[in-house]
C-alpha cells in the first residue's frame, strides 16, 4: 500500500544503482533488497516496513525532532528495543528521496552535518497520513513487547547460569560418557517441556 499518490516532479526520472550496488536503484522501492526485512525463523525473511512505511516514520522522527540519518536508526533501534535496527543502506536512500519529494531538507545551522529538518509539505503528509502513522508506531511498540518477552534479562541470566553449569560440569577431565549423554536427555527434556508451555 502506498501513501504518496504520484504527482509530476515528486519522484526522479532516473534510477542508479544503490549505495551497495544492487537493489532496484537508488529511489526505488526496494533500496538495497533485503535491508529493510529481518530475520523470521530458519533462512525465512519477512518485512518489516515497507519503503511507503518507513518514509512515513521518517518523517515523523524528523518531526518530532531535527535528526541526522544515524540518530533516526538509533531512534528505531529504541523504540523496537532493538528488536529492528536499519541499515544505513535504507535510512539514507530513504532521506534521499523525502528531500527530493520537498518534505524534509537540511537545517540552516552552522557545522558540516546538518540535521533534517520537516518541511511543510512534510506536515501536511504527516496530517494526511495520520491514522498510518500511529499504525506504524504501534508496530514499533509491539517489536519492542515481543523483543522484552523473547529475550528479556531473565532469560539471558537464566541461559548464562546454563552455559556455566554445562562449562563446569562437563569440562572436567574425568568426565564419562553416561554424564554427558545424561546432560544431553536433560536438555531436550527441558526444550520439549518449553516448546509445550501455553
Amino acid at each position: 500500500m502506498r501513501f504518496f499518490p504520484h504527482h509530476p516532479g515528486s519522484w526522479p526520472r532516473h534510477h542508479h544503482p544503490g549505495p551497495h550496488g544492487h537493489g532496484r536503484g537508488r529511489y526505488g522501492d526496494e533500496p538495497g533488497r533485503g535491508h529493510h526485512e529481518r530475520r523470521q525463523g530458519r533462512g525465512g525473511r519477512r518485512r518489516v516496513f515497507e519503503s511507503a512505511e518507513l518514509r512515513l516514520v521518517l518523517l515523523k522522527l524528523i518531526a518530532d525532532q531535527p535528526r541526522h540519518g544515524y540518530d533516526l536508526i538509533r531512534a528505531i533501534e529504541d523504540l523496537t528495543g532493538s528488536g529492528y535496527v536499519p541499515s544505513p543502506g535504507v535510512i539514507y536512500p530513504t532521506l534521499t528521496m523525502l528531500e527530493d519529494m520537498g518534505q524534509i531538507e537540511k537545517a540552516k545551522s552552522e557545522g558540516a552535518r546538518k540535521p533534517f529538518t520537516v518541511t511543510d509539505d512534510g506536515i501536511r503528509q504527516l496530517e494526511t497520513e495520520k491514522d498510518a502513522v500511529e499504525a506504524m508506531f504501534a508496530r514499533l511498540a509491539a517489536l519492542a513487547t515481543k523483543r522484552e518477552r523473547t529475550d528479556g534479562a531473565p532469560i539471558r541470566r537464566a541461559m548464562e547460569n546454563l552455559r556455566a553449569v554445562l562449562m563446569h560440569r562437563l569440562g572436567r577431565d574425568d568426565v564419562d560418557t553416561d554424564t554427558v549423554h545424561a546432560a544431553v536427555s536433560i536438555l531436550d527434556e527441558a526444550a520439549q517441556r518449553i516448546e509445550r508451555l501455553p
